[in-house]
């Protein structure tokens, strides 16, 4: 199976703070017969953040990425047909508001490659994606 590890959830995992995390979620992970994905938008997303305040992320994208790749995860790139599924993504509420290009890339990225994106952001069940585990 493959799995598409959001953010947080990468670094939790990467840096050993399985506090947050399920121990279905760590089995998922260090499972071998398991492809586990980052995306470039996590490094992204983590290179703006610790720009801002280092303190706040405690990582670079660069040791996120050396770390990423330590662990054997694959590395996901975005391409077109995953902006282009952007454009298919719809809240469950037209009332609710998510404005995180983060978050809707990741699953656009996840539906668009049919892989399941593990997240611990409660917002992104709101749009009711088949393949999106919130743990």
């Amino acid at each position: 199976m493959k799995y598409l590890l959001d953010t947080h959830i990468l670094i939790w995992f990467l840096k050993g703070d399985n506090s947050f995390l399920t121990d279905e979620v760590i089995n998922l992970i260090e499972n071998k017969e398991n492809k586990i994905y980052f995306s470039i938008v996590s490094l992204w997303e983590v290179a703006i953040k610790y720009s801002k305040n280092p303190s706040s992320i405690g990582i670079s994208a660069e040791n996120l990425a050396k770390l990423c790749l330590k662990a054997n995860f694959y590395e996901l790139l975005i391409n077109k047909e995953h902006i282009f599924t952007l454009n298919g993504l719809k809240l469950a509420n037209d009332d609710i508001k998510h404005g995180d290009p983060f978050d809707r890339m990741l699953i656009a990225q996840s539906k668009f490659e049919k892989m399941v994106l593990i997240t611990h952001d409660s917002k992104i069940k709101l749009y009711n994606e088949k393949y999106v585990m919130i743990v």
